[in-house]
């Protein structure tokens, strides 16, 4: 037999095999899968029960969001530049977890307490100049008892100075997207070029909960006790409302008084952040109804897991037929209660079709969810599930000629 012979009889084969199905071993489904352009979800529609304005409340700024889905569901001057005042030590805890959780810092670390650290103004835990004491009460004395002292003897033993800890601060705040933030110190006393937002506030507050579960508890406690000293915590809201597991209180006489919150109830988490308000019982008040408004007319359901297939759509020149898709974390979105029906769910590929080789986590698309009026109220990139290898010669030849008909 001739070579151009023997090259048309291949031909002829590889043809009959693209008609029929794949020799080769397949983790694909046994029924056709859905198209790898796109899958949806059934749609029911319903007419959503009104959903009344935000609570009126006595703040300068305020927001609200759900910590799983990010939807914001109340704001007023939210990205209006403000003092911090101690919540500002979100900020501060924040760089310290991440000094624990690198092991440069240990809780059982003693601090020595600097003139600089003791002299400091404000709200204090009582410590004493040239003592030490270990790291562990000194982040309960910044969180609970919103120690000034404590707080810049811990920046110094993670900064070695108080500026060069706040330098650290501003580069932890750019990495989290805090875009119009600015710390000098780490107290929160009024400084200059000591400002930030209440969205910011907000996005820091998340983090500190995603990042360090292994330290959030801290900002639930309620009291404790050193040296013979009884501390409480000022975030009232933790006594009246056993949903509230955080965050931190914060008053100057020019910042007001600020409260960042947390609450959990029945899986819905939600974050407040009051900023200005006239009085201890405005900010209390601001957050309760902030947060009451937000569980009353909302809900937030995960619509995918992590690591959930989401398609399974075929991939050329691979070694299997087919190859799973999905997301990388949790799917959340924030609905007004009642309409979770309504929600539809979109997978599209962002080629019209996928070829080997493809790494293990790489980006093939985008999965969205709407609402029943077609928004789009939550998105996530589909990835690649698992490494997909190319084929051999074979599949090289049956998959090239089969996107030719493509």
């Amino acid at each position: 037999m001739t070579r151009l012979a023997c090259i048309v009889a291949l031909v002829a084969i590889a043809t009959t095999a693209v008609a029929a199905p794949s020799p080769r071993a397949s983790s694909g489904p046994a029924t056709t899968p859905a198209p790898a352009a796109a899958a949806a979800a059934a749609v029911v529609t319903g007419t959503a029960a009104p959903i009344p304005n935000p609570p009126a409340v006595s703040a300068r700024a305020y927001i609200l969001l759900d910590h799983f889905s990010g939807r914001v569901l109340a704001q007023n001057n939210a990205d209006e530049r403000a003092e911090p005042a101690s919540l500002t030590k979100l900020m501060t805890a924040y760089v310290v977890f991440h000094a624990l959780s690198e092991g440069r810092l240990k809780l059982t670390d003693m601090v020595t307490i600097s003139e600089h650290a003791w002299r400091a103004e404000g709200s204090r835990t009582f410590v004493q100049v040239g003592t030490q004491i270990p790291a562990d009460i000194l982040i309960k004395g910044m969180i609970v008892q919103s120690g000034n002292d404590a707080t810049i003897a811990l920046a110094e033993k993670v900064g070695g100075t108080e500026a060069a800890f706040a330098q650290m601060m501003n580069e932890y705040a750019q990495r989290l997207g805090m875009k119009s933030s600015h710390f000098e110190n780490s107290d929160g006393l009024p400084a200059p070029n000591h400002y930030t937002t209440a969205r910011d506030i907000a996005q820091l507050a998340n983090a500190l909960i995603s990042e360090f579960p292994q330290y959030y508890p801290l900002f639930s406690l309620r009291d404790f006790m050193w040296n013979n000293i009884h501390q409480e915590n000022r975030n009232g809201l933790l006594g009246k409302d056993p949903s509230v597991d955080g965050l931190k209180t914060g008053h100057t006489d020019s910042a007001g008084y600020c409260l960042a919150t947390s609450a959990n109830r029945n899986g819905m988490r939600l974050v407040s952040v009051v900023m200005g308000a006239p009085s201890i019982k405005a900010r209390e008040d601001a957050s309760a109804a902030l947060l009451n408004y937000g569980y009353t007319f909302f809900e937030t359901i995960r619509i995918k897991t992590a690591r959930d297939t989401v398609l399974k759509p075929r991939v050329y020149l691979s070694a299997d037929e087919y190859a799973p898709v999905g997301v990388t974390s949790d799917v959340y979105a924030t609905i007004a209660r009642g309409q979770s029906a309504s929600l539809k769910t979109s997978a599209h590929l962002s080629a019209a079709t996928l070829r080997a080789p493809i790494a293990a986590g790489a980006a093939v698309g985008e999965f969205t969810v709407a609402d029943g009026s077609g928004n789009v109220i939550a998105r996530a990139p589909l990835v690649a599930l698992q490494a997909v290898k190319s084929g051999g010669l074979w599949t090289w030849l049956v998959d090239s000629i089969a996107l030719l008909f493509h």
